[in-house]
């Protein structure tokens, strides 16, 4: 049988806003489908794009994890050497990142980082009325992470527009991108100056980043690479993530209950969000050497396009996969991707939605949406450009 073909556009408006009912589309047009705007393969079933996920000597990243393919057009913008690389340089740089941000590494901050979310939302319980996105989706992790990795506290609200430039670079040079790209112009340099040691403190991921260099783990020029790396991945995501638990526990509320009774949901609350959610949205890989998906054959050097949030609610997989379900069994979703380029910051994003979540369940009986919600349009995340929340104290 022949790949179907579609004429859906994941980097439409209409598909950015609710991208459900186009992924029930793709999901049932077959294994594989080829969009043909683009000229790309794509899967949104779960067991093709979890088995792509899994297969790096298939499916390189090397090439690019955006739209683009790096064998053969010249890259924008520098290929990151995490995300974007194969082993074995990649072992190389996600070995020094994996340490840095290590169970036993991410266990010295636990107790300022529930600190920290305890104040801000004893703050925010006073103030009723707020826009969740700013005032703490955002606030929190620009507080929390920058600190763990060693950055000063001047200008870190770039850390925003620089990673929606990134991610809005993975899609196609749409008004997204431009508009990001335009907005990130001021602050690029900024960034590129915080991954140097001379910027850093002396302790901090970031300091722990070029000390690898300094061991001869990876090279000196790969250090700022990598730090700047993290900070790409540490901030819009963790972002994205504690924006889509707010709305999850707010327009499901018999859930926050169910929460507040039993804190031990607290972990699986914020992954069962994740899930529902799936902040990153979409990842590209490119094929190595024809490959078989779904019993059907594509050639080398096809790109394909790996639907995560369509993956995260196929109903081949998950039972009622609309539905918010603090109790679900979440194990195996793909809302942090899978495979070698599974995302090395998954403990510390878990650790900052937890330490929000405790905090609001402590003091907060009820979580309300208070006006108009508004989606923030990224060719690869789903996020919130606003979220009005009144908080009801308990």
């Amino acid at each position: 049988m022949a790949i179907p073909e579609s004429d859906i556009d994941p980097y439409s408006d209409e598909v950015l806003e609710n991208p459900h009912p186009a992924h029930a589309v793709l999901r049932d047009l077959g294994p594989v489908v080829r969009l043909s705007r683009y000229g790309v393969h794509a899967v949104a079933r779960y067991a093709e794009v979890r088995a792509v996920l899994e297969d790096w000597q298939a499916f390189s990243s090397a090439r690019g994890v955006g739209i683009e393919d790096f064998a053969r057009t010249k890259p924008w913008r520098l290929p990151s050497v995490v995300l974007e690389t194969d082993p074995p340089l990649h072992d190389r740089t996600r070995g020094v990142q994996s340490r840095v941000l290590s169970p036993l590494a991410l266990s010295a901050l636990k107790e300022p980082f529930a600190a920290a979310a305890e104040e801000l939302v004893e703050r925010l319980v006073g103030v009723g009325e707020f826009d969740a996105v700013p005032e703490l989706a955002e606030a929190y992790p620009l507080t929390v992470f920058p600190d763990a990795m060693g950055m000063p506290r001047e200008n870190r609200r770039f850390l925003l527009p620089y990673g929606n430039m990134v991610f809005n670079s993975f899609g196609p040079r749409n008004a997204n991108f431009e508009a990001a790209v335009q907005d990130a112009a001021p602050v690029i340099a900024w960034v590129q100056a915080q991954s140097l040691r001379e910027n850093l403190a002396p302790q901090g991921f970031g300091a722990e980043i070029h000390a690898a260099a300094d061991r001869g783990e990876i090279t000196a020029e790969e250090a700022p690479q990598v730090v700047r790396s993290v900070l790409t991945a540490g901030v819009d995501t963790t972002v994205s993530a504690i924006g889509a638990m707010l709305h999850c526990l707010a327009r499901f509320p018999g859930q926050y209950e169910r929460v507040r009774a039993e804190p031990r949901l607290i972990r699986n609350a914020f992954e069962e969000a994740v899930r529902h959610e799936s902040p990153v949205q979409t990842f590209f890989r490119t094929t190595t050497r024809p490959v078989e998906i779904g019993g059907e054959t594509i050639g080398e050097g096809e790109k394909v396009l790996m639907f995560l949030g369509s993956a995260n609610r196929d109903p081949r997989r998950w039972d009622r996969p609309d539905d918010y379900d603090v109790t679900r069994r979440t194990a195996g979703h793909v809302g942090f991707g899978a495979g070698i380029h599974a995302c090395v910051g998954m403990a510390l994003a878990r650790m900052e939605g937890e330490a929000v979540l405790s905090a609001l369940v402590r003091r907060v009986a009820r979580i309300e949406i208070a006006g108009e919600v508004r989606r923030r349009r990224n060719n690869t995340l789903r996020g919130f450009a606003s979220l009005p929340l009144r908080l009801v104290p308990a």
